[in-house]
């Protein structure tokens, strides 16, 4: 187990530089370790088996039992993984230093049933309420979106009811999905019905698609979410959006859910339910860095299917995204 403030060695050479100006957990550069070789993290990261001691963690969710199309998100987080070792130590764009800000690390998956979704959300309800009572910040890989509520009501369970940038194809507000109340298409129901968001702080970005009535939206509006639909982020950028969105947070506690199927399938085809004339990966970056400033107290990324991403760049994209959530936490620090 990786000491604190050590990083990863691969014979005798390692990301010195780095890790001898730091007391955080520093991944080995690609300039010194081939990144083919080790056992693969997020990013790289030390594992450990507990969310003891860090500022944030990645953890996996690895499910799909709430699929209503394609499945295939159960790997999602072991492929995200896999194609994180393509990351670097600094975020180039907005000159944030995650590894000299935070202690973090990769621990592992949660333990999820496969034959019995209500027991794989109260699984993971439980295994978030042990991360959070450690005042760590869960940086999460799906799996499907059913897994944002078992989250949501561990969230909830610490922080009170929270403010949500939801950024998705899809609203994921309905009540019965073929008798079912649990599934990736009702969570946001569910946490509604359970009080688990401050309504008047919840946004929806990039929703589109066909639906099942002339307003497959009049439920959020109802409710006081601010629904953002896809074609109001066409050819433009979303900087001015996210600075309304961080006014709209306010200081609050803020929980970020990102499904991969927000981005066009032209850039993201991995993935079960996907919509054309989506948002690009460049407005994916705006949304997640306009969350800079907010009391972000966790984040997900859910519904890779790797079946359905035969090149692996939705994987990679998926992994780049929560490498760009980690860069907007608080007490990040930033490179004039």
């Amino acid at each position: 187990k990786p000491k604190k403030g050590a990083c990863m060695k691969s014979g005798k050479t390692c990301n010195k530089k780095l890790s001898e100006k730091s007391r955080y957990n520093v991944p080995p550069s690609a300039e010194f370790v081939a990144r083919v070789s080790g056992i693969a993290t997020m990013g790289k990261l030390p594992y450990q088996e507990t969310a003891n001691g860090l500022d944030a963690a990645f953890i996996g969710v690895p499910i799909d039992t709430g699929t209503s199309n394609r499945p295939g998100a159960r790997f999602g987080p072991r492929q995200i993984r896999a194609e994180s070792a393509m990351l670097r130590a600094y975020n180039s764009g907005t000159r944030a230093a995650p590894y000299e800000s935070l202690m973090v690390a990769d621990i592992g998956d949660v333990n999820v049933n496969v034959y019995d979704l209500k027991d794989t959300c109260k699984r993971i309800r439980e295994a978030f309420r042990s991360v959070l009572a450690t005042g760590c910040i869960p940086l999460t890989m799906g799996g499907d979106h059913t897994i944002a509520y078992p989250i949501l009501q561990a969230v909830a369970d610490k922080h009170g009811p929270v403010g949500l940038v939801h950024v998705d194809a899809h609203a994921d507000t309905s009540d019965v999905v073929l008798g079912e109340k649990i599934g990736h298409g009702t969570p946001f129901r569910r946490c509604v019905e359970e009080g688990l968001l401050d309504c008047k702080r919840v946004v929806q970005i990039g929703l589109r698609g066909t639906g099942y009535s002339p307003d497959a939206y009049e439920w959020s509006r109802a409710q006081g979410f601010r629904v953002v639909q896809v074609e109001e982020c066409w050819f433009k950028s979303l900087a001015p959006l996210m600075a309304e969105v961080r006014t709209q947070m306010g200081s609050g506690p803020v929980y970020l859910s990102f499904d991969i199927d927000a981005l066009d399938p032209a850039f993201a085809p991995g993935t079960g339910t996907p919509e054309i004339a989506g948002l690009t990966p460049i407005q994916g970056l705006e949304i997640i860095r306009g969350c800079r400033g907010l009391n972000l107290v966790g984040c997900d990324l859910v519904e890779v299917s790797p079946p359905y991403d035969t090149t692996g760049n939705t994987a990679l994209t998926a992994a780049n995204l929560l490498f760009e959530m980690m860069c907007v936490l608080p007490k990040m620090k930033y490179y004039d």
